[in-house]
Parts: structure tokens; C-alpha cells; sequence
């Protein structure tokens, strides 16, 4: 095969994985707390024909070599955890986090996953959960006779009963931070699972230690901006055109030679 329809065909894959991510960017403009995905290349080894520095003679060096690459490949897809914008809602349990720090969500199988989506509910037992019906941990309960909830900066959950206009304590929200956030693994649903890569997870009031604050009555939006994936789209469209004359380059050369001799 010529070479130049092989480092192609791999741009041209290569172009294709990270025009999924842009889409999947642009898909998630208004999920809550979403985090843009960024593609990471590296070139493929290289072909020396003349190695860089060899001896012409005694006296001598070659000042560069011959060295062809063969092409490039994607080798990882990094989540970007940029703060995104805050709305404001107005409801006492929507909660963005103004800083680092991930919420605390128990799946179904007991697992501790986590979150910046601050979106949550209240079920029929009065205990917060999230959108999926999952609950925050730790775990949050709020009585039948509160009219009203107060979340402090802190996570500090208060609420103030019919009978008594004194504030009475519910709990409190904890944040969990990493030390590499970007090893954590992407499981859908606004949700991650710790790994290897990202650490294990430090539990921390809001607030303390390196984690944000919490915000009552607000959402994180996503941090994708369009304008920036859209002008990323047009590139990658590009560059893999680009690619794609390569292959239509190289198979005219061939065919030119065939038809020659």
C-alpha cells in the first residue's frame, strides 16, 4: 500500500473520533453541570531512513536524517472541568458548586457516584434525591411540616417547621474532591465513577480545603461555548477534506504509474 493512503486513512479517523466529541459537546449545550470533552492525538512512530547525526565521513555529520511518520492516532478524550455559567433559579433545592467539589449520589447498587449537577428533588419519603431518583449522600430528609429550606454556603440543610419559626437543622451536604478529576469516568446521567486515574475521593465540607461553596437557588450550566465548538467543527470538517484529497492524491499517483509501465 502507499504510504500516503495509510498516514491519511489514520487522519482521517482520527478527524472522524473528534468530530463525535464536538457533537456530543454541541448535544449537551443545556445539560446541567455538563463538562465539553476535548480529543488527545499523537503522531505514530516513524520511518528513519537516514538516521539524524550519522557520520558522512571521519570528519562529518548529517545535520538531519530522513524521517517519515506514519500517521497519527487518538489516545485519550479528556473531560475539561472549567466552571460553567450559574443560573439563577429561584428553587431551594436547585444547588450549583462554586468552585471544585462534586456532589455525592448513591446509585442502585449502593456505589457512591458523583456529580455537578445540583438539580434535586424531594420523594415521597422526604429524602433529597437527584433527577434519576437517586439519593444524595449524606443522606437528606426533610420532614412533612417544613415550609420552607435553607442551605447554607457550607451544605448546612435547615428548614423552618409550621409550628415553630425557629430554623431546625436537616443535615449537611458534603462535597467530594479529586486530584485528578479528569481520570473520572464518564457513566451518563450526569454522573462519574471514581478510578485509578482520578484518585480517591476526599470528603470535605463545602468551603474548606481547595472545594467551592455551595450556591442556593442556582444551576452550573454547561461549560460547552459554541461559538468556540463551532469554529472547532469547521476545522476538523476541513482537515478531514483534506485527508480525504490525500487518498484521492495518492490513488491518481498510483493509478498514473499503473497506467505507465
Amino acid at each position: 500500500m502507499h504510504s500516503a493512503l495509510w498516514v491519511s486513512k489514520t487522519g482521517m479517523a482520527a478527524q472522524d473520533t473528534k468530530m463525535t466529541a464536538i457533537s456530543n459537546n454541541l448535544a449537551n449545550v443545556n445539560t446541567v453541570g455538563f463538562k465539553r470533552d476535548r480529543i488527545v492525538f499523537e503522531d505514530l512512530f516513524y520511518s528513519i531512513q537516514r538516521q539524524p547525526g550519522a557520520q558522512v565521513d571521519q570528519v562529518n555529520q548529517l545535520p538531519t536524517g530522513v524521517q517519515l511518520g506514519s500517521g497519527v492516532r487518538v489516545v485519550g478524550s479528556q473531560k475539561v472541568f472549567t466552571q460553567g455559567n450559574s443560573q439563577n433559579t429561584g428553587q431551594e433545592l436547585d444547588l450549583a458548586v462554586m468552585g471544585k467539589g462534586f456532589f455525592q449520589i448513591e446509585n442502585s447498587d449502593g456505589e457512591i457516584m458523583y456529580s455537578r449537577n445540583g438539580q434535586f428533588h424531594v420523594n415521597s419519603e422526604g429524602i433529597v434525591v437527584n433527577s434519576q431518583g437517586l439519593p444524595l449522600q449524606p443522606q437528606v430528609q426533610i420532614p412533612e411540616n417544613i415550609k420552607s429550606v435553607s442551605i447554607g454556603v457550607d451544605g448546612t440543610v435547615s428548614g423552618i417547621t409550621t409550628d415553630d419559626p425557629a430554623p431546625q437543622q436537616l443535615g449537611q451536604i458534603t462535597l467530594a474532591k479529586f486530584i485528578n478529576p479528569a481520570g473520572l469516568e464518564a457513566v451518563g446521567g450526569n454522573l462519574f465513577r471514581e478510578t485509578d486515574a482520578s484518585g480517591q475521593a476526599e470528603e470535605l465540607i463545602a468551603g474548606e480545603d481547595g472545594v467551592g461553596s455551595i450556591k442556593q437557588g442556582a444551576l452550573e450550566g454547561s461549560n460547552v461555548q459554541v461559538v468556540e465548538e463551532m469554529v472547532d467543527m469547521i476545522t476538523t470538517q476541513r482537515a478531514y477534506e483534506m485527508n480525504a484529497k490525500v487518498v484521492s492524491a495518492a490513488d491518481d499517483m498510483l493509478k498514473f504509474v499503473s497506467q505507465s509501465l
